[in-house]
């Protein structure tokens, strides 16, 4: 069947669908990964965006129920070059296509992605439509400009829990996880560092937070602008202020989350970073790790000056913060994803480290 894709600039790209079918908006961006389509789909973090795969070649191995990383894919819509419609994996229990059809995620495949990753890179991520039932030019255009951008929009509401439940109970240590679209992988790796995991919603209470009494406080990944998500900078800016000796952890949107409540800012990077091959540098070693992101907003260097904050990593293709601690707190946060799901995994070592945090505080 014919799909198309408008941009808010009006650009136009044609293609075929497959998954489901219809219309969908959402913000354009593009993964350089080559393969984990299944976590990049599954993944809370892509809320409100039609994600682009760089790699030509998707759905060759399928999709298995093991590598999951919510309960449902999350994207508004998937862009691709080649459709495999032969898929081989011995995991594998049913095609990408059928996946998708199960689910209601429209996908489309012979688009020239390459042209339309180069056109993102120029001119940064939009507001786009996908749609197989309107194929008017104009329409879709007038369609996609007034579609809702992410800028101070808050989509951790559409993706966090709706009430605090306890993912592991076996562990030395009782970590409470802010569900701002928590990743499975980060909740599997914590249960593997022998921790206790407790997952809490967005909009949880310091009140609940101190009938938990956690010994470390972990803040998730999530989708969109971490200034639409006001209310949870200032639960943390409380907890920090109440609990001054509590280790806390901050994973992508909760990196952003806590550099708001330490007083610095976060703005709107061109085109974003999202893949498995971003090099980030160690400040303190010289050490270069590469490493699996997923963010269109960044926190500001220059805001967290005199804040006690520190800068541990940057970014080594074009220098953002990747990396932070607190002075005197046990706090530290990182702008990528240690849980690599998909990998790599050169910064899997960080979750010992929140360990070793809440070790020395016990």
């Amino acid at each position: 069947m014919r799909a198309m894709i408008a941009l808010e600039d009006a650009t136009i790209f044609e293609g075929r669908a497959f998954g489901a079918t219809g219309e969908r908006t959402g913000e354009v961006v593009f993964n350089t990964s080559m393969m984990g389509y299944q976590e990049i789909l599954t993944d809370p973090s892509y809320r409100g965006q039609i994600v682009t795969m760089t790699y030509p070649l998707i759905g060759n191995y399928g999709v298995n129920e093991e590598d999951f990383e919510s309960a449902k894919p999350q994207v508004e819509g998937f862009i691709v070059k080649e459709y495999s419609r032969i898929f081989s994996n011995w995991r594998a229990r049913k095609s990408l296509d059928g996946f998708l059809k199960e689910n209601n995620i429209f996908a489309i495949e012979g688009v020239d992605t390459r042209a339309l990753t180069r056109h993102i890179r120029c001119a940064g991520a939009m507001k786009a439509i996908i749609s197989t039932e309107d194929l008017d030019k104009d329409s879709l255009i007038e369609k996609a400009r007034g579609c809702p951008g992410l800028v101070g929009r808050d989509l951790v509401k559409e993706v966090t829990c709706q009430r605090i439940y306890q993912w592991s109970k076996n562990g030395k240590y009782r970590v409470l996880v802010i569900d701002c679209g928590v990743k499975h992988n980060i909740l599997r790796e914590l249960a593997k560092a022998h921790c206790q995991v407790t997952v809490a919603p967005a909009s949880v209470k310091l009140e609940d937070i101190l009938k938990i009494e956690p010994d470390g406080l972990l803040l998730s990944n999530g989708p969109g602008d971490p200034a639409g998500v006001p209310y949870l900078a200032e639960a943390i800016k409380r907890v920090i202020s109440r609990l001054p000796n509590l280790p806390i952890m901050g994973i992508c949107l909760g990196h952003q989350i806590l550099a708001l409540a330490l007083g610095g800012k976060t703005y709107k990077l061109k085109f974003g970073h999202r893949g498995g091959n971003q090099p980030v540098k160690d400040l303190s070693t010289g050490k270069v790790s590469i490493t699996a992101q997923n963010h269109g907003f960044c926190v500001d260097i220059r805001s967290l000056k005199d804040k006690e904050v520190e800068v541990t990593h940057i970014n080594l293709n074009d220098h953002t913060l990747e990396g932070m601690r607190h002075k005197r707190y046990p706090i530290f946060s990182v702008q990528y994803h240690p849980e690599a799901s998909p990998g790599p995994h050169d910064v899997k070592y960080l979750f010992t480290q929140f360990v070793r945090l809440m070790e020395k505080h016990k």
